[in-house]
């Protein structure tokens, strides 16, 4: 599970070239991924929210894909630059069938940045349609915090439990990129 929040630090938004980056490539991936943890989040919000650090996570990009569609998705993240990446995952069994790509991408001021993608391998997974991409429904997404991804302290996961408890549907709900109110006795913590 996630550590908790620093709080001081809410407001900090992700740069801009970060999500120009994971946009580029989920939108080349479209058509043959459902897209799960920050980046299902982030399309579930509002279009033209805040992009807030604390509210979505976009450190990598987590995918699922369908058997049948990993050679192409692979091909495709090939032709973009992507590199299978080895990690400590790699040799533990999963349903999942775990493997990481990245890209190292020279930005304009000369900084280098990594994109990471998480891809799992998995058919039957239960889907929405969220702002034109097919994600992880958000009852089944929040079922995930427990083995598959971390963060489950930012802002649209707390919010989408909140809604869902309520008989809401999160999708499209503004609470899933809003910044919570802190009264003045957490501050100071």
């Amino acid at each position: 599970m996630g550590a908790p929040h620093n709080i001081k630090r809410y407001g900090e938004v992700w740069p801009e070239c970060r999500i120009q980056s994971g946009l580029e490539i989920l939108e080349k991936l479209k058509k043959i991924i459902i897209i799960s943890g920050g980046w299902a989040w982030h399309f579930m919000s509002e279009t033209e929210h805040t992009e807030y650090k604390h509210a979505h996570d976009h450190k990598d990009i987590d995918v699922f894909v369908k058997k049948e569609n990993v050679a192409q998705a692979v091909m495709i993240l090939q032709e973009e630059g992507f590199q299978k990446i080895w990690t400590r995952y790699d040799h533990l069994p999963s349903a999942e069938n775990f493997r990481r790509y990245e890209k190292t991408k020279e930005l304009e001021n000369g900084n280098f940045q990594r994109i990471t993608i998480d891809f799992f391998e998995r058919n039957d997974l239960e889907t929405v349609g969220a702002n034109g991409f097919t994600v992880v429904r958000p009852d089944v997404l929040l079922s995930f915090y427990r083995n598959i991804h971390s963060s489950d302290k930012c802002w649209a996961v707390t919010a989408a439990k909140e809604l869902l408890e309520q008989g809401i549907d999160p999708v499209g709900h503004p609470k899933l990129s809003e910044m919570p109110r802190i009264n003045e006795d957490e501050k100071n913590i």
